[in-house]
Parts: C-alpha cells; structure tokens; sequence
C-alpha cells in the first residue's frame, strides 16, 4: 500500500504545486472562503467524491467510501482561511488581494487535505472503511470548528486527523506530540470605570488609567507567584483604551487581551482567580470594575493511539530521520480541539522550513514553505489514513 500511497502521490507532485499556488493567490478571510470552497469542491468532485457545500457556512465535506466491511468513519481535517497581512513575499503567485494573506499555511492544509483525496479516491477498493474531508473555515476566528460540528459535520465520524505547517521544522520532517500540543485559548475583556477631574489635581479623580496599569502588573506578578510554575499560564493584554483629552484624569479604561494556559485545572480556575484579582485592585484604589472572561477553545491533546498511528505510518514511509518528537508543547491554539470534543483524533506538524535558508515564522508577511514538504505530507496523512483501519 506505502509503495501505491508513494506513486500515486509523485504523479500528482505537480498538480499538487499548482494547486497551493492558486488557493495562495487568492486568499480570503475567515467566513469569507468563497471561491476557495468552490475551487475546493470542484477538485473533490473530479476525484470521484460526494461532495457537500456550506457546511460551516463556507466549509465543504467530501466523502469518500471504502469498498470494505468496516462501518468506522475517519475524518481528515484541513483549514482554509488566510489573514489580514499585506504580502511581502517576492513570489510569482503572490497574493492578488491585497491586505490578505497565506500567512499561517492554509493554502498548504487545503492542498495536503486535497491531495490525500486525490490519493486515497485511487485506492478506495483498499479501504476497508469511509473517509470525510473536512475542509474549514474561519480558524484564525476560532470559529469555523464550531461550525461545523453545528452542522453535522461529525456525525458518524469515529476518530479525527489533522495538520499544520511549522516553519521551524526543515521540509521532508514531521513533528510528533503526544499529549497536549496546543494550550487552551481565552478571550478576557476589563473595563475599569474611576471619575474623572483635572490632571493638575489627581487626588480629587479617581484615576482610571493608573488603576489599569496596577492591574495589568499585579496580574502579571500574581502569575509568577500564587501559579504553579510547571502549569504554565501567559495573558497578555493586546488592546488599551481611555481617556479623553492630555490634561483630563480618565474615568473609564477598556482592555482586551488574550489567556493561554495548558493545565486543566489552571483552566477552570482562571475566570475566577482573574476577577478576584482585578476587583481587589479597583477596590483598594475606589474604582469600580466589570470582568468578561470569555471561553474560548480548548486544548488540543493528542489521543496516544492515534499519534503512534501517525508516528509510525511518517518512520515507515520516510525513515526514523524524518520524524522530529516534539519536547513540549504550543502556547498558540487551534480549534482542532473542538473536534476532539466528540472524537479521539492526532494533529501533527508538518515540516516546511527552508534548508539553511530564513524562515519566516507563521503569521509573518515574508512567510513561505518549502514545496517539497507537500509530498511529505500527503504521503503521510494517506498512509497514516490505511494504518488507521490496520491498527483498529
């Protein structure tokens, strides 16, 4: 089966560049993914798959049926979404809308997810069971997981794969974690509201802004201090506003930032350990305050079974050189992890980094992939697929 997965995937090398490249030029924003899901659904089409349209809203299904007993659904997950960044890499097929960007790899997800159709539709009379292709929206807005799963989009599904594209991991390798890859992802909103008065005379205000910074820094200390240190938690406040002219102490400061932690437990208690903090601050400085502390996705954890799937389909195809055990894991999220909600499932990390060369991490307006880690990944997103159903 490797040596069929191999060929088949080597015939369509170039197709599969030519794909990237279209869906890299014409990038579109998270909820936006229009013409993506359309160019999308026809590739899938050609390949002999049902496909389905507007799931999520932009996302699309293609079904794939194996010709055996096995009544088990494995589900293949690709994003589609690009960013809001001004390209400013010097490529022939960058990208034609301006301000959007494949900052984040998508235009290579989508391509892996299309690929290992492309394959996998060759060999369907050899799969003992069915295969869905998830292609999503809207994950830069941790959004279109929610989507789709609102949609039907697991339903019978069994166990899930997934992938994303690591600049600091060469081309031709593959990143393994087992356990928690990425950390959970919350949304924290603080307004803290004083009373205003000139700033000549601070002591007749109550001011709003000095308060926010005692927030911002008791938070940050607190951390190092009353967190377990092997639990690690990073918030960081990404947006201030307040105030109204240079000489008027402000009554009102709104802040909104970002809450990352990887401990279960840290989770859970982080809402209300937040607030007690932040209350107690305003209140010894007379300040009244409102805490939103808005979930989120969760963590994504790696199922063991279905990473040693993964771990073991990469060695075999591409030898014990090509697999990278990652030590730790992500601060960044992916809501994958919303998927793994209703399923056991594995993402890897698909080596793109340039020999020797700059790599310009994720989210970077010089990013850029080493195309021959395209084959790398269709290869083993296809034959880690076969393993599945082998090792079940």
């Amino acid at each position: 089966m490797l040596s069929q997965i191999k060929k088949i995937a080597l015939d369509f090398a170039q197709r599969l560049i030519e794909i990237r490249r279209h869906i890299h030029a014409h990038p579109e924003l998270s909820g936006e993914e229009y013409q993506t899901s359309a160019y999308i659904a026809g590739v899938l089409s050609s390949c002999g798959l049902s496909v389905t349209e507007a799931v999520g809203k932009t996302g699309v299904l293609g079904e794939l049926t194996g010709s055996g007993s096995d009544p088990r659904t494995l589900a293949i997950r690709t994003d589609m979404d690009a960013l809001p960044i001004q390209e400013s890499a010097k490529l022939d097929f960058v990208s034609r809308n301006p301000g959007v960007m494949h900052a984040c790899g998508h235009d290579v997800h989508s391509t892996l997810g299309l690929g290992t159709a492309m394959v996998l539709s060759q060999l369907s009379d050899k799969l003992p069971g069915n295969v869905r292709f998830l292609f999503q929206p809207a994950e830069e807005i941790a959004q279109g997981a929610k989507w789709m799963v609102k949609d039907g989009a697991m339903e019978g599904v069994d166990a899930i794969y997934g992938v994303h594209v690591f600049p600091s991991i060469p081309a031709r390798r593959v990143g393994i974690r087992y356990g928690a890859l990425t950390s959970a992802a919350d949304e924290l909103e603080i307004v803290i509201q004083g009373e205003s008065g000139h700033g000549a005379r601070p002591h007749q205000a109550i001011d709003a802004i000095w308060i926010a910074a005692q927030v911002i820094t008791t938070l940050q200390q607190a951390i190092s201090r009353t967190q377990n240190p092997l639990h690690p938690i990073v918030l960081s406040i990404g947006q201030i506003e307040g105030g109204r002219a240079h000489n008027v102490i402000a009554d009102r400061v709104r802040m909104v930032g970002t809450v990352r932690s990887l401990h279960p437990e840290s989770h859970a208690n982080l809402p209300q350990w937040i607030e007690n903090i932040v209350r107690g601050t305003c209140q010894t400085f007379g300040a009244k305050c409102q805490v939103d502390y808005r979930r989120g996705v969760p963590s994504v954890h790696n199922d063991e079974k279905l990473t040693k799937i993964v771990e073991t389909a990469t060695r075999e195809a591409w030898g014990d050189e090509s697999v990278q055990l990652l030590p730790e894991p992500s601060l960044g999220a992916e809501d994958f992890s919303v998927y793994l909600d209703k399923v056991p499932g594995c993402m890897f990390r698909l080596g793109v980094g340039h020999g020797g060369e700059t790599n310009y991490p994720l989210h970077h307006p010089r990013f850029e992939i080493d195309e021959d880690a395209i084959i790398t990944g269709v290869v083993t997103m296809a034959y880690a697929a076969c393993k599945y159903w082998e090792a079940n």
